[in-house]
């Protein structure tokens, strides 16, 4: 089998974002080191921040929210400013992509894709800054993400800047690439907790980053594509992973022979997103086989054209057309629970 694309296998983008993602896949090699360290002081030099706004822009206003200072773990609200005030919001849990590794609830693309959600859907947004590896290895994103669900089931949310309107029980995790494993890792935990407030009810999946010992096909076969590559995914396992595992544990191979059995779970409806040019997209489409496999209500979505995390990016119309079905999964989600 061939280690390069042919031109028919190679994505078609705009050449200033060709730049761009040459630019990022440049500085993401160089922050990693072969010892398993990064350089964050170039990280965070390269990623961009943006602080939260309590004045509304573009309908929408954000403030950040501390659950526990000694780990660093809090999230960024997102308020929708013009939506009407006696009409009850769904609440989206989103985590971040990056590998585990990179990037945070401040980035800039992070920001930029979390309005768009609260203001277009529209819904209250909870996007948690969890620890990153390999400073942190497993367990911790996975604690972190399930903490802030346990601090949003036992706070007086009101009290930390949620409108009286945002509703706990209609509540929806996102995330893509590592956010996406996040989110299902924590759909399982919160699945077997005992929640008050908080129910889960749906979860939107976008091309979620999982591995395996054995490669598949599209990872051999879509090499020198934007972001995603072998030896990146590689090194990020070896520094998430606890000392001595590979990549068929758990949380890596959620399907694979390690597998946690979800069938007894209550797990939420799920939007599986899958993009044509994403040497993880076999992996994508085995989780969505295997939720289904287990019983559980799954939705595949695909876009043939796209990258990985080309919804970070308006200027791709599937950027757009994502948005759309995403707005329209949680509107019918929300509408089963209403009957």
């Amino acid at each position: 089998m061939s280690a390069t694309n042919s031109p028919a296998e190679s994505p078609v983008l705009p050449w200033k974002l060709k730049i761009n993602l040459t630019v990022v896949d440049f500085f993401s090699d160089a922050m990693r080191r072969s010892n398993g360290t990064i350089n964050r002081r170039l990280v965070n030099f390269f990623e961009p921040k943006v602080p939260a706004n309590n004045i509304p822009f573009k309908g929408v206003k954000t403030s950040d929210v501390t659950i526990d200072a000694t780990r660093n773990l809090w999230f960024r609200l997102f308020t929708p400013t013009e939506a009407p005030s006696d009409v009850s919001l769904p609440v989206i849990v989103f985590f971040h992509g990056g590998g585990f590794s990179f990037l945070s609830a401040d980035a800039k693309a992070y920001d930029f894709v979390c309005r768009r959600f609260a203001r277009k859907f529209p819904a209250v947004v909870v996007s948690v800054n969890y620890r990153l590896s390999p400073e942190h290895r497993f367990p911790s994103h996975y604690d972190d993400g399930f903490d802030t669900l346990k601090f949003l089931d036992e706070a007086q949310t009101v009290s930390f800047g949620f409108p009286a309107n945002a509703d706990l029980s209609r509540c929806f995790f996102a995330g893509d690439s590592a956010g996406g494993n996040l989110a299902h890792h924590v759909a399982v935990r919160s699945g077997k907790a005992d929640f008050k407030r908080v129910r889960v009810i749906g979860q939107i999946s976008i091309q979620p980053f999982f591995g395996g010992e054995k490669l598949t096909e599209s990872e051999i076969r879509l090499v020198n594509v934007p972001i995603v590559s072998l030896e990146r995914t590689d090194w990020m396992w070896k520094v998430f992973l606890p000392e001595g595992e590979n990549r068929d544990h758990e949380a890596v191979n959620v399907s694979g022979p390690k597998a946690v059995d979800i069938r007894g779970v209550k797990y939420p409806e799920t939007m599986v997103v899958v993009g044509g040019f994403d040497p993880l997209k076999d992996r994508q489409r085995e989780f969505y086989e295997w939720l289904k496999r287990c019983g559980k209500e799954a939705k595949l979505l695909e876009y043939p054209k796209s990258i990985h995390a080309f919804y970070l990016f308006p200027q791709l119309p599937e950027s757009f057309l994502f948005i759309e079905e995403a707005m329209d999964f949680v509107r019918k989600v929300c509408d089963k629970v209403k009957n």
